[in-house]
């Protein structure tokens, strides 16, 4: 017999340790060289290792959700078995096996008792399972002539009540079924947190522990940009239809050349700002593993199409998983959306290191005034937070507002 022991390999980037994601194996299973055997958390991106050997599993490292240092064992295989030797079986004995004997009894006493013994074993194993109910009802059921095991009990662990049985009772005179009400469920589910919806709940702690929110929320009338939104996707040829967040991303990117305090992360370590020429944006994406920012590097350089497109492939990428570990940090300032459900108004939590966030409601037709007269117009609130240490209420709501400015007049988006 010979084992392999499988030690966490390092996974780059100056990794000391990683969290096990997922098992794809479990003792006992027969595993073949290059099979992948599990993944393993790295930051926001789940890295699958192959199995380096052919054996069988005889120990794993932990569980879902422990933390295994690089360099320690993750996986035990046996990598080759030595077959048992075949147990020698006189022919005299091979057909039938030997009644063992009783001491101080005959053979023929013997053998009655052995029989006896089967037979008790067989009356053990066929004998019905108790009912669980009160001798009062089972006196009842005596009466009745109503065999217990007929009538379905909704008590803690089927236990049968009076009302199951008042209810069977009432439905066999009426030659009906009798379907028990179940009691309430008592049972509850345990799920551990790890993988990426524990860094969710880490950072997300982290941030409201931290930073001291300071929360916008504006109305802006979209009326004349979802005109232009539909006029362009009406003239595209539908592979690259526009959405709200594009046009927000635009606007934000010029609003932050005037308001440079809000393109800015918090080197906590350093005690420092670092403000950003170039504006790497990140957009909030909900996944079926939780929520991840995707970052669009140098939005300031992209065109509206260009933003749309890029926007586009970075969610898809963080939702099917083939986003890489880069793809997922580095963002300055970052915008996110609830879509249909956006509510009419919200309060997102900061992207730290980031000192800003812009969040996206939902878009509602609702009767206002607009030049002196109630009209129907299409209708948004802006919901953001900043962080009260670096950024100003005034500097904040001055941003949020050019923003308005520029979302109420779509044209203004394309002037120089």
């Amino acid at each position: 017999m010979s084992e392999y022991t499988f030690k966490l390999p390092d996974l780059g980037e100056g990794t000391v340790e990683s969290e096990i994601g997922e098992w794809f194996i479990k003792v006992g299973d027969q595993v073949a060289e290059e099979d992948v055997v599990g993944t393993m958390m790295t930051d926001k991106a789940a890295v699958e290792l192959s199995s380096p050997v052919s054996g069988t599993v005889i120990k794993l490292a932990g569980e879902p959700g422990d933390v295994i240092a690089v360099g320690a064992p993750l996986v035990v295989f046996e990598t080759e078995k030595i077959p048992a030797p075949e147990a020698d079986v006189p022919d005299t004995e091979a057909e039938s096996p030997a009644t063992p004997e009783v001491p101080g009894s005959t053979p023929t006493e013997t053998a009655a008792s052995a029989t006896a013994m089967a037979t008790d074993a067989t009356a053990d194993v066929s004998e019905p399972t108790r009912v669980i109910t009160s001798p009062a009802i089972r006196r009842r059921a005596r009466e009745a002539d109503v065999d217990l095991s007929q009538v379905t009990g909704s008590g803690p662990g089927g236990r049968i009540l009076r009302k199951d049985f008042d209810g069977y009772l009432k439905a066999r005179a009426m030659g009906t079924s009798y379907v028990a009400t179940m009691a309430p469920s008592q049972k509850v589910e345990e799920i551990k947190i790890i993988g990426l919806r524990r860094m969710i709940a880490e950072r997300m702690s982290a941030a409201k522990r931290e930073i001291p929110h300071f929360a916008y929320v504006e109305e802006i009338d979209i009326t004349e940009l979802e005109s232009l939104r539909c006029h362009l996707n009406d003239k595209g040829d539908g592979s690259n239809r526009l959405t709200l967040l594009p046009f927000l991303g635009v606007a934000l990117v010029r609003a932050l050349q005037e308001f440079p305090q809000c393109n800015v992360t918090h080197d906590k370590d350093r005690n420092l700002l670092l403000r950003h020429e170039a504006v790497h944006l990140g957009v909030a994406t909900q996944t079926p593993d939780g929520l991840k920012v995707p970052v669009i590097r140098h939005a300031e350089t992209l065109s509206l199409e260009q933003l749309a497109t890029r926007i586009r492939q970075a969610s898809i990428a963080a939702r099917d998983n083939t986003a890489k570990k880069n793809d997922l940090k580095g963002s300055t300032i970052t915008i996110t959306s609830l879509g249909k459900l956006g509510g009419i108004a919200s309060t997102p939590v900061i992207n730290s290191p980031e000192v800003a966030i812009i969040g996206v409601n939902r878009a509602v037709e609702r009767p206002v005034v607009f030049n002196g007269q109630v009209a129907v117009r299409l209708m948004m609130n802006l919901s953001s937070s900043f962080d009260h240490r670096f950024v100003d209420g005034y500097d904040a709501a001055a941003m949020i507002q050019r923003i308005k400015e520029m979302l109420e007049h779509p044209a203004t988006l394309f002037l120089r």
